[in-house]
């Protein structure tokens, strides 16, 4: 599928710069760099690095024992946080792969967790080493967040991860202290609520992260209309394992839509701490845009801004772009946007994309004035606190407010 050419055009900072400059970008961020040095082998349909051509990225080359050696060198000599815990994956500049596949990366792990007195997180399909993760989450209790992209164990689960491990050996990666979360969703109307009775079975003590997947852009046609599809039955299948009483901590975390109505009194709240005119343009996605709508209408000029650069299904202020601002622009001077979408890893006041507020000022010429307020702390902290499936089970599919939410309609 064709990408529409970005409006706005990011500063280059990789260009020119050593292989360990990019190592220590992403250390800064709280990144522990591994590469495999090649695209990733997993295939994942769904994967949302398919097409991340809208960001400036290395090729990296495979990690070695000395990149290691430097690696390890580096983060030990940063503060250590308790709270905070090292992520391995998600990388800002460099390829996102299922580094479990690296075959030093069970090695590694174990020489951060000896050499250091850091925490450590990491998510993975399940290519890990069963006997030997289970001993390093006994040896090192409180310090690993093992987060287990399940996806589906179903009969999707060969067509979306066909170079996945099996689900026989996933249940011998869950059944033991390792595992802190599982990832999975609902694609039909038994896929989500089969998986989560099937792996509460052997784990009572992971936390079920459960929903729909978002599709992006660069996916199959197929693949997004199947990610899609599992919307229609989250309700049901969301009854369905609320009503079973698993002893897990069971969430819903996926849906913003659902977020924002869970979180309406605290972003109405937020809102009107702003102090804003009926005459200012503060920028939104479809959620937040619904939201007030229904309780502060009229309040403000609301500018609902799709995430045009993710392909459009994502409604997500965090992830919005400046590009997807510029987009949706017509005759403002100035514009108010929350400070939670520029607070990526790229830097502070840059979107995902690399561009930065003074390169939307500079190439638009229209003003944007920061809402301080609305930063990650509160997307991403403050609105996930109802996360609980009991919350969405009794607050939205159980409450009649709903259907007039989901009924508002959004600006053409």
């Amino acid at each position: 599928m064709a990408s529409t050419l970005p409006m706005l055009q990011p500063t280059k900072v990789l260009a020119g710069k050593d292989y360990k400059e990019v190592l220590r970008r992403e250390m800064d961020g709280g990144k522990i760099p591994l590469s495999l040095g090649k695209s990733c082998p997993v295939k994942c349909e769904f994967c949302y690095e398919i097409d991340h051509s809208y960001r400036e990225t290395l090729d990296p080359p495979k990690t070695t024992d000395e990149d290691w050696k430097y690696i390890l060198d580096y983060i030990s000599k940063k503060p250590t946080n308790p709270l905070q815990f090292w992520c391995i994956g998600g990388n800002e500049y460099m390829e996102w792969t299922d580094l479990f596949l690296h075959p030093k990366t069970m090695e590694w792990i174990e020489d951060f967790l000896k050499y250091t007195d850091k925490n450590i997180t990491f998510f993975t399909v399940g290519f890990v080493h069963v006997p030997k993760i289970h001993q390093l989450a006994a040896q090192y209790p409180g310090r690993i967040n093992f987060e287990l992209s399940a996806i589906t164990l179903s009969r999707y689960r060969e067509r979306l991860m066909p170079h996945a491990p099996s689900v026989k050996h996933l249940m011998k990666v869950l059944d033991g202290p390792a595992v802190s979360s599982a990832n999975f969703y609902t694609f039909d109307d038994h896929t989500m609520s089969d998986d989560a009775l099937a792996i509460s079975r052997v784990n009572q003590r992971c936390i079920l992260w459960m929903g729909c997947l978002t599709p992006v852009r660069g996916l199959k046609d197929e693949t997004a209309a199947l990610m899609r599809q599992g919307r229609k039955h989250l309700a049901t299948e969301a009854q369905r394992i609320y009503d079973a009483g698993l002893p897990n901590i069971q969430t819903i975390h996926t849906e913003a839509p659902i977020t924002a109505f869970l979180n309406r009194k605290r972003i109405v709240s937020a809102f009107d701490a702003l102090e804003l005119e009926k005459r200012d343009t503060v920028v939104m996605a479809r959620s937040a845009y619904k939201i007030l709508n229904m309780y502060r209408k009229n309040r403000a000029r609301y500018l609902m801004v799709p995430n045009a650069t993710l392909g459009g299904d994502s409604d997500c202020t965090v992830l919005l772009t400046f590009d997807d601002i510029a987009r949706c622009l017509t005759n403002q001077k100035h514009v108010y946007i929350p400070k939670a979408m520029m607070q990526s890893g790229r830097g502070m006041y840059t979107d995902i994309a690399g561009v930065t507020v003074e390169d939307f000022m500079k190439q638009t010429g229209v003003k944007a004035r920061i809402l301080h307020k609305i930063d990650t702390k509160f997307a991403n902290t403050r609105l996930w606190r109802n996360g609980l499936l009991k919350n969405y089970v009794e607050d939205y599919v159980r409450n009649p407010l709903t259907q007039s939410y989901e009924d508002l309609p959004l600006p053409a």
